[in-house]
């Protein structure tokens, strides 16, 4: 997702033009929340032959009687992590989760997520996203995502070929790709880096976490991060609907001018989900040394489970809105079939943002 060459990323360290995007008002048509934030998911209940990870995503059932996915009785946010209390032994796999959406959402649709911790962590690989079930055709949408012990979170697109990014309304000056097609550079995609190092890891937890909004619009697709002391208060006061034009420039944006989301987007699942180590770069016999030391299996995944303690997400609510006048909430036939563009991530990431830490605001 993020190129491992250098100097096309930093080719794209330009300002973009500050003009608002285009905008609409949504209403709220689904709430995952409180004790019932768990209804309407379904867990993967398989090990991870989507991105090549070292865990077995658990079922529902044994999700929560192990507590690997569970609402916290205090603050009545949900909880879902890395299994960080077993030991696991030689060519066994960790214990994780992987659950999406039993509906999809369809163009004309916004999803805000209010987290107040994100999994990080030597071989830890988060992510926040979406997709279509027949994954490249229909697209995803990756909102949020880390790994390891990098300190900037990124965004971005993975699609079938011809869709391309130009004309970005965005906060973000870090564009690390624009060509979104699966075919290229290694279904590398086309990503942003959010230049906030409260975007992810132990600076996102410190800072009291905050707010990710997805609009899946049909003149393009936009993601804006807000830290919790600068949530606008028509998300913090949650609001039944919500007017994206009040929102500022996102810190991404990918126009339809040449890439339609009508076209090369369907309905989507919304997913979390946490690996360890995967992808190309982080497999068993090699790690990132930007940011960990040794082999990621074998000095991580491998042990009693405490490097894992901060492998989890805490999420207060996700919260879905359709276009005002419209439901654009659409019947899943099934689980998403692949893992989508999300196993570029570990090839390119960290060297990447790395490269341009010299760059980054707090």
């Amino acid at each position: 997702m993020l190129s491992t060459t250098l100097t096309p990323l930093l080719a794209f360290l330009i300002p973009f033009a500050a003009v608002p995007v285009a905008a609409d008002t949504y209403d709220m048509v689904k709430e995952y929340a409180g004790q019932n934030f768990f209804d309407g998911w379904t867990f993967y209940n398989h090990f991870d032959n989507l991105t090549n990870g070292d865990v077995v995503f658990v079922s529902a059932s044994q999700a929560l009687s192990s507590r690997l996915a569970f609402v916290d009785s205090t603050t009545n946010h949900a909880i879902m992590q890395v299994d960080n209390r077993s030991t696991v032994v030689f060519n066994d796999k960790r214990n994780s989760v992987r659950l999406q959406t039993d509906v999809r959402f369809g163009v004309g649709s916004v999803w805000i997520a209010d987290m107040l911790h994100v999994p990080y962590g030597c071989s830890v690989w988060p992510a926040w996203w979406s997709n279509a079930p027949a994954w490249p055709t229909g697209g995803e949408i990756d909102t949020f995502e880390g790994v390891n012990m990098v300190t900037n979170s990124q965004m971005g697109l993975h699609t079938l070929a011809g869709c391309t990014v130009t004309g970005q309304q965005q906060s973000s000056t870090l564009l690390n790709s624009t060509d979104c097609s699966h075919l290229d550079n290694n279904n590398l995609g086309c990503i942003t880096t959010d230049p906030r190092t409260t975007s992810y890891g132990a600076a996102f937890a410190q800072a009291g976490g905050g707010v990710f909004v997805t609009e899946f619009a049909t003149t393009g697709i936009s993601v804006w991060f807000f830290p919790r002391a600068n949530i606008p208060s028509t998300i913090s006061s949650n609001s039944s609907s919500i007017d994206t034009s009040t929102l500022g420039l996102p810190v991404g944006n990918w126009p339809s001018t040449t890439c339609s989301s009508s076209q090369f987007f369907e309905p989507q699942n919304l997913i979390f989900d946490i690996t360890l180590c995967g992808g190309s770069l982080c497999r068993r016999r090699i790690h990132l040394p930007q940011t960990c030391s040794g082999v990621c299996y074998n000095d991580y995944v491998l042990g009693n489970g405490s490097n894992y303690n901060t492998a989890y997400f805490e999420v207060a609510s996700v919260r879905v809105f359709s276009k005002q006048g419209t439901s654009t909430i659409v019947q899943s036939n099934g689980a998403s079939r692949a893992g989508g563009g999300a196993i570029s991530v570990l090839s390119v990431a960290v060297g990447v943002l790395a490269a341009v830490a010299g760059l980054m605001v707090s």
